[in-house]
């Protein structure tokens, strides 16, 4: 599969954020990350007064066939009922997409069941019915893998062509923390119960059950650690497949990515793999509550931007990223510098 190429951060528009930092009417580094920020995004948009006023989520939806294991709390039909939800404006990304003055994008790109064919607002590029059962044999096929990888591409250069700034991940599917677990315990070769947490709300039993699953699914299908593709076919999901396409489109066009919680932290993890370069265009938006989040951030080199207990997905973590990304830029674009202010630096 071909992937487009990755620019190189302007480390020449860095500096000058930088060098314009200094200059603001604050003491050097008191706004800490918020300065960093300005400074990274300067870099990925080779522009020293970066902008991220047009933003986007884009939910990538899909079920798993690994659910009928019992791994979750919830059962399958709630995945095409979120979907549902979203198109109608009641989920939690849509009140925070709202709030951020961000346009949000349902994407169907793998749900077990079909919808209304007159249903408005949703992007049908349902690939298949949800991935095969990966406890028993691989979740998808190579094909399957690649046309999900592409869907993301296509589906962000679609948005991009429209004029976007940024872009925030994700994701709706039930069984799908059952799939992230697996792929962050090969990448990192870490013990599955390391790793898995209780996604929906498992009770103990539960959990038990589902690192038991995914144990099994390591062993049935033997993925290789070493090659990213493999790994995502055999434990993968159709949208984290969807989402790593995302974030590598994203990147070839300069687009700062908001990565949200484990399952799109789990696609940048594969579309890192793919095409190593990604990763200087990522945002960790937050870290969640799921035990193995901790271990992508370190295994992605990223440092997440929150920490509020958040396990729900959507995109939800990756929008409230947003407001401190804006107030970054806003903050280098906006804020006076000394001479512009007329007051007195430091002494010497």
């Amino acid at each position: 599969m071909h992937y487009p190429t990755i620019p190189p951060i302007d480390k020449q528009a860095a500096k000058q954020a930088q060098a314009r930092q200094n200059r603001l009417t604050k003491p050097p580094g008191s706004l800490g990350r918020l300065e960093e920020i300005s400074i990274q995004l300067a870099g990925m948009k080779a522009y020293p007064m970066p902008e991220v006023s047009r933003k986007a989520v884009i939910v990538m939806a899909a079920d798993h066939g690994v659910a009928l294991e019992g791994v979750s709390a919830f059962p399958v039909e709630v995945t095409k009922q979120m979907v549902l939800n979203f198109l109608h404006g009641g989920a939690a990304i849509n009140v925070l997409a709202r709030q951020a003055g961000a346009a949000t994008h349902i994407v169907d790109i793998g749900v077990a069941s079909d919808f209304d064919p007159s249903l408005p607002g949703l992007w049908r590029r349902k690939i298949a019915h949800g991935t095969r059962n990966m406890a028993k044999e691989p979740a998808m096929t190579r094909v399957q893998a690649e046309q999900a990888l592409a869907c993301g591409m296509e589906v962000l250069a679609e948005i991009a062509e429209k004029g976007l700034d940024v872009i925030a991940t994700g994701d709706m599917g039930i069984g799908n923390t059952t799939s992230s677990a697996a792929i962050v315990a090969v990448m990192a070769g870490l013990p599955v119960d390391k790793v898995t947490g209780r996604g929906t709300g498992l009770d103990d039993a539960g959990l038990l059950r589902k690192i038991q699953v995914i144990e099994q699914a390591i062993a049935v299908n033997q993925p290789d650690p070493n090659d990213p593709m493999d790994v995502l076919c055999k434990v993968g999901g159709l949208e984290i497949a969807g989402l790593a396409g995302v974030m590598i489109a994203a990147a070839a066009r300069r687009i700062p990515v908001a990565v949200d919680g484990f399952i799109s932290t789990a696609a940048a993890m594969i579309g890192v793999g793919l095409v190593p370069d990604v990763r200087h265009y990522l945002f960790g938006a937050h870290r969640s509550v799921e035990i193995g989040h901790q271990v992508m951030h370190k295994h992605l080199g990223l440092t997440p931007l929150l920490n509020l207990n958040l396990r729900l997905g959507e995109g939800t973590g990756a929008v409230l990223a947003f407001h401190l990304l804006e107030a970054a830029c806003r903050l280098l674009r906006e804020m006076a510098t000394f001479d512009e202010a007329g007051v007195s630096d430091k002494a010497g």
